[in-house]
């Protein structure tokens, strides 16, 4: 069984999040860079999984010429995805095989954009890994998003062929079922709140109850993780969701900003020492 590392100084320097009207006090560029000084490498490594949607819409944008701005946040920059498409084997295995197939033009999920198919991708990537919160919360996420397309799609009778990722009990309940709940309630319990969200018709009220849900998951996934590379994960989970806000909606991006400070501080203390602002407490990256 492997040991796990313990991060006590790292989490108690972690960045302190303090609202500042419309902008954080640290870019997510510079988190980001901060956990690649502190962390071992193999715990790195799992950071760098969360990253993966950036690399994602950098590489799409590459694939279907879409002109888009480049996302610094991801992995790998724009000329070693330029160079990766030619040799796809530089990728992780599941970005591998979509630009393979994206080349071949043959699609590796029928009916489904090709955004999708990355995404289902990632998600059987992500939840297969050996880290047990990983794994879970993405598995919790997929079921969520499936659940709340189902909804959305009934809600508007639209249908849900070419919208479900994944092929499951689940997204076979939800693709066949005419129960209100898709007769899921046992297997996934949120249904029952993401119906009630599902029938609000204000988008970033719909978005931010569904944030909501996953934020209270990371907490619960993290119940008796102190101080572990879990803990971290969770906290950038919880960063890429304010920053989120900060961009859609200034307001709800300060709410939930000062719901991670609450969190953070009752779970730890903050040292001066550790003050990633002072760039006290940093050490060089750990092997």
């Amino acid at each position: 069984m492997r040991v796990k590392n313990h991060y006590y100084c790292v989490i108690a320097g972690l960045p302190e999040l303090i609202p500042d009207q419309t902008k954080l006090r640290f870019s997510p560029e510079e988190f980001k860079e901060y956990l690649y000084e502190e962390l071992k490498e193999s715990d790195f490594e799992l950071i760098k999984t969360l990253y993966l949607t950036h690399d994602h819409c950098n590489l799409l944008n590459l694939l279907q010429k879409n002109d888009e701005a480049f996302d610094p946040l991801g992995n790998y920059s724009n000329e070693f995805l330029e160079e990766a498409i030619k040799e796809p084997e530089k990728l992780p295995s599941y970005m591998e095989k979509f630009v393979h197939a994206f080349k071949n033009e043959s699609p590796l999920h029928e009916k489904l954009s090709w955004e999708n198919q990355l995404t289902w991708e990632y998600y059987r990537y992500v939840t297969e890994l050996k880290n047990t919160f990983l794994s879970e919360y993405f598995r919790f996420e997929w079921n969520l998003k499936n659940v709340m397309t189902g909804l959305m799609t009934r809600k508007y009778d639209r249908s849900v062929e070419g919208e479900l990722v994944g092929e499951d009990m689940l997204t076979h309940s939800i693709r066949k079922s005419h129960a209100k709940d898709f007769g899921i309630a046992n297997e996934f319990p949120e249904v029952e709140l993401l119906i009630s969200v599902s029938e609000k018709t204000d988008l970033l009220e719909r978005e931010k109850e569904i944030d909501l849900l996953k934020w209270k998951h990371i907490d619960q996934l993290n119940t008796f993780n102190y101080f572990t590379i879990e803990v971290i994960l969770g906290h950038v989970l919880k960063t890429e969701m304010v920053n989120r806000w900060l961009q859609l909606d200034e307001e709800s991006g300060r709410e939930m900003f000062k719901q991670l400070l609450n969190d953070m501080k009752n779970s730890f203390k903050f040292p001066i020492e550790f003050n990633i602002n002072g760039r006290k407490g940093l050490h060089k990256r750990k092997s």
